[in-house]
């Protein structure tokens, strides 16, 4: 008979901080590992304190709580299965981000990561010491080697566990989503797997931290390059793989490959999963936003119905004297068709109180942007307002278009706690709503079918704070912006080499110094979810004074 090795995989949302509580999540998980006949439950990358934990790990209280919880947990699992779960160490002069392997009721040892991130949204380097180079170690039958996340996207760390014996790697991840990340992550993995040719399991958390979203997504890959299986995205999952020893080493026994998401549906499922948590892990249940009668709020609000359900969702229309007819009537039907509770609250009444107050100060001056923008910092205070009373958490509506050149008002559309388009550019964001339109999931929590009507979807963007506005009036058509913003934000193209590409120079400057002049609002906005590796935030880190511009 073959010999055997059961792994149990436990894919799971841990909560930052919550040190306490992701223990007792992994004594569960461990239960079931036991009841099932496993031989080793791993855990993701810093499952026991949830990731990332920037600053807040180099609190000695905070790094001496986890680990002490790590004993706790190794002695209350004495009579089971070995864990495999992630956590820092301090040896009394460094700090480490480890994997701590428990057996026995002690913890037997800890693998320390060796290759640390310093790009995107990681500053490993700021927080912890590299590891040394570790050779495997025994479980059972099996000689494990365990690179940890970063570890096992360069050939070293894996080729060197490898010579050291290692018959099997498993991958603890902290990977968080970006669009079409399952494949480069596949493609790293199947890299290691064809220089050792050892089978490889890619275990990563699941679930929203701040900005970033953990998409799970884990799976296995056999020396022959075959995806043996692969777990569900953006869901917590537990799953028992058997591993079999043949004449050519150990194989994973193949289970279900679960296919990754389109684009589409793994972009919109993040922000779905990024606001809930969000509120969840803070400790908000409900939600307010601004509906205008724009594809914007209608597609926020059907994100937070999705992520919340309809009844802990407030629309509120706030009309001034530019709001069209169709807004109202559009307004009100998205409203309608997603099920929330819908306010109606005007705001001539202070806007005339503000005329009014300032007049002695702007007499034999013309109205401008000024005006314009008190419309939208009244809306800002009023729906401060009910946030404040209510207990509502305000959810900003502005598309990474808007974000990126500035096109909101600070202190106005900009106020709130959280945005979840903010990554996603306007012409995604048409796209994203006929989608939804078009899609109905298990885990949305809102209705099927058409929930944000299609003239919504299809009438030219405006802001509506004067007569007859278009956004195209202060910006370029945005099939045409957003082509730049790629070009500049996303591929850091010069804007000469946007110029070779066929767009407009003078447009190609004009955005180019929009981007620039709109760093200090990015500076004070409210994150939002990430969706590609150029988002505004960790991402992206430009200074607020900057007189620099691209000459060529």
């Amino acid at each position: 008979m073959s010999e055997t090795f059961r792994f149990t995989l436990a894919q799971l949302n841990p909560t930052l901080g919550d040190i306490a509580g992701n223990a007792a999540r992994a004594r569960a998980a461990w239960r079931e590992a036991k009841a099932a006949g496993a031989d080793f439950v791993a855990f993701p990358e810093a499952f026991l304190i949830g990731y990332q934990p920037q600053d807040l790990v180099m609190r000695p209280a905070f790094w001496r709580e986890a680990m002490d919880a790590a004993t706790a947990l190794a002695a209350d699992t004495a009579d089971g299965p070995a864990i495999g779960i992630g956590a820092p160490f301090h040896d009394g002069r460094d700090l480490y981000n480890a994997y701590y392997i428990l057996e026995g009721g002690a913890v037997r040892l800890r693998v320390l990561k060796q290759v640390l991130p310093n790009e995107t949204v990681f500053d490993e380097k700021r927080l912890y010491t590299p590891g040394p180079e570790q050779g495997p170690f025994r479980i059972g039958p099996l000689l494990l080697g365990t690179p940890i996340c970063e570890d096992a996207w360069w050939p070293e760390v894996c080729t060197t566990m490898a010579a050291a014996g290692a018959e099997v790697f498993l991958v603890p991840n902290g990977s968080p989503y970006y669009r079409a990340k399952v494949p480069v992550r596949k493609n790293h993995a199947r890299g290691r797997v064809a220089e050792t040719g050892r089978a490889l399991i890619y275990l990563n958390l699941v679930g929203g931290q701040d900005d970033q979203v953990f998409d799970g997504a884990s799976f296995g890959v056999n020396p022959d390059g075959e995806i043996a299986f692969q777990m569900p995205q953006f869901e917590e999952a537990l799953a028992h793989v058997d591993l079999v020893n043949t004449e050519t080493g150990w194989r994973i026994a193949p289970v279900e490959v679960v296919p990754e998401l389109d684009d589409w549906e793994a972009d919109y499922r993040a922000m779905v999963m990024a606001l809930a948590d969000y509120m969840g892990k803070t400790g908000f249940r409900k939600v307010l936003l601004g509906l205008s009668g724009g594809i914007d709020s209608a597609l926020v609000a059907a994100i937070a119905v999705d992520a919340l359900g309809a009844e802990n969702v407030r629309c509120v229309m706030l009309p001034s004297e530019y709001t069209s007819e169709a807004s109202l009537a559009d307004a009100e039907a998205v409203a309608k068709a997603l099920g929330v509770r819908y306010d109606f609250v005007p705001i001539s009444g202070p806007r005339a109180a503000v005329t009014e107050a300032l007049a002695p100060l702007f007499a034999g001056t013309e109205p401008d942007l000024t005006e314009e923008n008190i419309q939208s910092r009244l809306r800002g205070l009023l729906l401060m307002a009910l946030s404040n009373k209510f207990g509502e958490m305000l959810l900003t509506t502005g598309n990474k278009s808007e974000v990126a050149v500035g096109y909101a008002t600070i202190y106005g559309d900009m106020a709130g706690g959280y945005n979840p388009i903010k990554d996603l550019y306007k012409t995604r964001v048409f796209e994203t709503c006929r989608w939804r339109n078009a899609n109905h999931r298990a885990w949305m929590k809102g209705p099927a079918g058409e929930v944000i009507p299609p003239r919504v979807i299809d009438k030219p963007p405006s802001a509506e704070l004067r007569e007859d506005q278009k956004d195209e009036d202060s910006l370029p058509p945005y099939e045409v912006l957003d082509a730049i913003l790629d070009g500049l934000i996303d591929r850091e193209a010069s804007v000469a080499e946007l110029v070779a590409e066929g767009f407009d120079r003078e447009t190609v400057k004009r955005v180019e110094h929009l981007i620039y002049i709109s760093e200090y609002k990015r500076f004070q906005s409210a994150p939002g979810a990430r969706l590609t590796p150029r988002a505004f935030w960790l991402d992206r880190r430009y200074p607020m004074v900057n007189r620099w511009r691209d000459k060529s």
